[in-house]
């Protein structure tokens, strides 16, 4: 699948996201539990980054806290430059509606909700001004024709399967451009072959629009179709990908 670009393209090698010796440690009945502990990457436009690790290694916090979902207790994160905890948490909703696109493995689609409006309500976020409604709507419906969905646009959740609303919700991801695409076990709910589906068109965001793709799984099988894969291990992003 080829999605055109609507809005703009990154130049390729741009780096996108910075993270810089993040920790995160929670308190447990059995006493603290360290899920970070120095964290380091980086990410550049059009690269393809597959992080895996054990389930319960913090693959997920990870995520969150690169996103601006979740406070790191030290540490630092810039996406294009901008300091993501130094920012007042309105600023971090308006970056995030912006700057990134989380898919997970759960879609958190509204089931209240048609297709089309669950793309469109991305396009509600603080932060993304769309020069009137219809210019939005049109927006979603190219996404949706680019996921192959076209035609389930006044279809509600509930109607589609599984691969359907993955789709949906990478559409919705897709909503504002973003130049940094987070995806949480994407294809951890879908079977094998609809589930590389997902990926292709996952894959093709970077490629064609030379955004970048972070990737959380527990499948090696997965990670190897990136360009660059690195373990997370005692709470630190280990492997050839890391400096």
């Amino acid at each position: 699948m080829a999605i055109k670009n609507h809005l703009s393209k990154m130049e390729p090698g741009t780096l996108l996201l910075e993270a810089t010796n993040l920790g995160k440690t929670y308190e447990t009945r059995q006493g603290m539990l360290t899920v970070l502990n120095g964290a380091s990457l980086e990410l550049r436009a059009g690269e393809t980054f597959a992080i895996v690790g054990k389930s319960g290694a913090g693959k997920s916090t990870l995520l969150h806290i690169l996103g601006g979902l979740d406070l790191p207790q030290r540490g630092r994160v810039r996406i294009l430059g901008e300091d993501v905890y130094g920012a007042t948490a309105a600023q971090r909703s308006r970056m995030r509606a912006v700057r990134i696109g989380f898919v997970f493995q759960s879609y958190h689609l509204l089931p209240e909700m048609d297709v089309l409006e669950n793309v469109l309500i991305a396009s509600m976020a603080p932060g993304r001004a769309w020069a009137g409604r219809q210019t939005a709507r049109q927006r979603a419906l190219t996404l949706l024709d680019a996921v192959g969905l076209a035609d389930r646009a006044d279809h509600t959740p509930t109607e589609l399967s599984g691969g359907e609303q993955q789709r949906v919700a990478l559409a919705r991801a897709l909503m504002n451009d973003p130049p940094l695409i987070l995806a949480d076990e994407p294809t951890g709910n879908l079977d094998v072959a609809t589930g590389q589906q997902v990926l292709d068109y996952l894959f093709s965001v970077a490629r064609d629009l030379g955004h970048a793709l972070l990737l959380v799984t527990h499948d090696e099988r997965v990670a190897a179709t990136c360009t660059r894969m690195a373990r997370l291990q005692d709470g630190r992003l280990v492997g050839p990908a890391i400096a």
